[in-house]
């Protein structure tokens, strides 16, 4: 099978081979060739004479031909289809070619340059036959497979023993059959190719342009002699590979039969080993028994045909069955009340209810305005708050534990730095926003049985609305930040910027790492589906060795042919010199590769920047993204962890977003009650605000805050306000106290919020 898939990819690469030899592999960057029976690039398609041949990204899979404006758009949004068994595909000039399905369906399309465009003829006619075919087949009067498909060899045993070998005759059949009509094409252009020469040498054309059409015409002749070797050569192969079928199988099923004997010796080896147990127990106790034995029955050490049914084994001190292994040394820790089972979290939440909402006709007044003054319903919500959102960049922990293990501070920056991308993978679908928090709103993220971490996020300022974050983790490493988020409506699109400094500390090797949030563009406001990009720059920056790593995060251009979501980075070391190279997409996976040698390329790009090339080995990945749960779709795209975080869980603190009735609510599909609940709880908040400045007034304390900065809150009550050592920052740094009050079940400091 390997080998047909080869000859297969051979087969796709016979019709550019004139266009190579005559020197026009220069003309363009040809796309990859096709793998299998898939094939992808971009095209040209026509669509009308305002916009004319626009690029669309192109499917050719399982006799289908499907376009999309991008390739993000694959996962939800295909903008035709056309199937190729009924299709007629003709060429138009060097680069044009058009498909057309009975007049109901034509695509005109353009390919970049002659030798793309002929990989896509190639490419279009194989799986316009191939589809034929399996249509010919579905028709047929019920057979497996078709009287022209290679014939079944009789096995030596059932059906499910040969059906291995069956599979691989009817695959390498079928790309026989490819190559048939791969050699079907070359015939009829060779044969085109040689009436046209011949006609050019008619014309007796002397010097150099004669000389040039008997080249050509040889090189024409060669093509032919090679391809038609190919076929043969192929050929052979099938035929050897059926010939030596019942050596196959007879090899196949004489293994089978020694695992079944050797399956059965073992199991009359237990028995056999099982009974001399018993009986040299039996023996035993009978002769330390030989004055107690039961005059009905047989004794207790005696071996009784009843036991048969019943098998009992009793421990020896002696010679043990099994072998110990020291467990992970965390558990050591554990207390005996504390070995129980780890709870089992919920992986369902009830569906989005089908509200429909325009969201332009409340977004069109708040062009320019900072949103998180202005109230939204919950129609543009998903059911957690900012502080469980927040608690979600813990989704790959692993990937600090993992850090926390790397004896290198540079390998160790590779991980930290793939960390700092992943907390992006969960937004690419999420495109409904989190509840604001209330002031004193807290969250608790309790994962030290499962993961070996517990969270805390709370709500330390409402204007502008500030929350702080505490991990700490068994396995040797604390995460800390405080965030503000700022949003602005710019028309079309929404722009979210994070502000604020991320920190994670490592307790082995006392490495302290800081880094910052790019910014969040929500995009089709006014109208389309909406969807989010990620754009901006991060630098990583261990503040203890001096080593750095830069990421880019490269936004979404219609124009551009990279990636989508491209994110790439350089870790390194405080004298600059480049040690790893990371790459990959914020929403699937990073890579990263050792740098070996570096130098600087020629001038690339504007004021004379030269471009660096790295020398790297081979990449390894430290990250992929976690498939999303089934049925994620009408769950508001949320991730497992995400599906957990609004569990009800007992124990936890009165100001815990679990305990907001409007999120509740919406949770359950109940959005008219939760809308009434939130405006009731926002109001409460503003109550509970001019209660406190009245009381600093009367006080004659009261100092009115300054635009832009954070809200003179009483306190919060269990982070408290000091300048970063670091950054020096202003921030919220965990005072402590908060595990210890739940352990005791004491809430007295808690407001009442809810």
């Amino acid at each position: 099978m390997i080998v047909s898939c080869k000859v297969l990819r051979m087969t796709c690469n016979i019709s550019t081979l004139i266009f190579i030899s005559e020197g026009s592999s220069n003309l363009c960057t040809p796309t990859p060739t096709p793998a299998g029976d898939t094939y992808k690039g971009w095209v040209f398609k026509w669509t009308n004479y305002i916009k004319g041949y626009q690029r669309r990204w192109f499917v050719l899979s399982n006799g289908l031909l499907s376009y999309y404006r991008t390739q993000a758009e694959m996962g939800h949004t295909c903008r035709g289809t056309i199937n190729l068994a009924t299709a007629t595909i003709t060429v138009d000039d060097a680069c044009n070619f058009v498909i057309s399905n009975g007049g109901a369906q034509t695509y005109h399309l353009k390919a970049s340059c002659e030798v793309e465009r002929q990989r896509w003829i190639t490419a279009l006619e194989l799986a316009k036959a191939k589809a034929a075919r399996m249509q010919a087949e579905s028709d047929d009067s019920g057979d497996d497979f078709s009287p022209t498909s290679n014939p079944v060899v009789p096995g030596q045993g059932g059906g499910s023993q040969n059906s291995e070998v069956q599979s691989a005759l009817r695959t390498l059949g079928s790309k026989v059959e490819d190559l048939s009509t791969c050699n079907d094409l070359i015939s009829k252009h060779g044969s085109a190719l040689q009436r046209s020469l011949s006609e050019l040498d008619s014309l007796r054309l002397t010097g150099e342009a004669g000389d040039k059409i008997r080249q050509v015409t040889e090189r024409a002749t060669l093509f032919r002699i090679t391809s038609n070797a190919m076929i043969n050569a192929c050929r052979d192969f099938l035929t050897l590979a059926q010939a030596h079928s019942k050596r196959w199988q007879k090899a196949l099923q004489a293994e089978r039969e020694q695992r079944v004997r050797l399956e059965e010796t073992l199991e009359q080896l237990a028995k056999q080993h099982n009974h001399l147990e018993r009986a040299f127990r039996g023996a035993a106790q009978a002769n330390a028994t030989t004055d107690n034995k039961s005059s009905t029955g047989p004794g207790k050490g005696e071996a009784s045909d009843e036991d048969d049914d019943n098998e009992f084994f009793d421990a020896m001190e002696e010679a043990p069955e099994f072998i110990t292994v020291p467990a992970d040394p965390q558990f050591h820790k554990l207390s005996p009340s504390e070995l129980v089972p780890l709870k089992k979290r919920r992986t369902r939440i009830p569906d989005k209810p089908n509200y429909s909402l325009n969201l332009w006709s409340i977004m069109k007044n708040c062009i320019g305005k900072e949103l998180s003054k202005i109230p939204m319903p919950v129609n543009f919500n998903e059911p957690i708050s900012m502080l469980q959102r927040l608690s979600e960049d813990l989704e790959y922990h692993e990937l600090l534990d993992k850090a926390a293990k790397c004896q290198s501070s540079l390998e160790q920056m590779c991980y930290v730095a793939a960390f700092s991308v992943s907390s992006y993978s969960t937004t690419v679908h999420r495109t409904g926003k989190p509840f604001n928090p209330l002031l004193g709103e807290t969250y608790e993220l309790d994962r030290r049985r499962e993961s070996g971490y517990r969270s805390l996020c709370e709500q330390v300022s409402h204007h502008p609305p500030a929350a702080a974050h505490h991990v700490i983790s068994d396995r040797g490493w604390t995460l800390r930040q405080e965030i503000t988020v700022a949003s602005k409506f710019r028309g079309k699109y929404l722009s979210i910027m994070p502000l604020g400094t991320i920190h994670a500390i490592f307790e082995k090797s006392n490495n302290h790492y800081t880094w910052k949030k790019v910014t969040t563009t929500v995009h089709n406001i006014i109208v389309g589906k909406l969807w989010i990009d990620q754009s901006g720059e991060i630098d990583v920056v261990n503040h203890t060795t001096g080593d750095r790593c830069h990421l880019k995060f490269a936004p979404y251009s219609y124009f551009s042919r990279d990636v989508a979501r491209k994110v790439t980075g350089v870790v390194m070391d405080k004298d600059g010199k480049a040690h790893y190279v990371l790459s990959g997409t914020w929403d699937e996976k990073m890579e990263f590769s050792r740098v070996m040698q570096s130098s600087r390329g020629g001038e690339n790009g504007t004021e004379g920047k030269q471009k660096t090339v790295y020398q790297t080995l081979k990449a390894r990945e430290v990250w992929r993204r976690n498939p999303l749960p089934e049925g994620a779709e009408t769950m508001y795209y949320f991730t497992a962890l995400a599906l957990s975080l609004n569990e009800q869980e007992e124990g936890v603190a009165p100001t815990d977003s679990r305990r907001r009735p409007d999120q509740r609510l919406m949770e359950d599909g109940r959005w008219e009650e939760a809308n009434a609940e939130k405006q009731r709880l926002e109001e409460k908040q503003r109550s509970a605000r001019r209660e406190r400045e009245r009381e600093a007034a009367n006080q004659r304390t009261a100092s009115q805050s300054e635009e832009g900065e954070h809200e003179q809150y009483p306190s919060a009550l269990w982070f408290e306000r000091c300048e970063d050592p670091i950054t020096g920052e202003q921030v919220h740094i965990y005072r402590g106290g908060y595990w210890e009050a739940k352990e005791r079940g004491s809430w007295e400091g808690c407001a009442d919020i809810f």
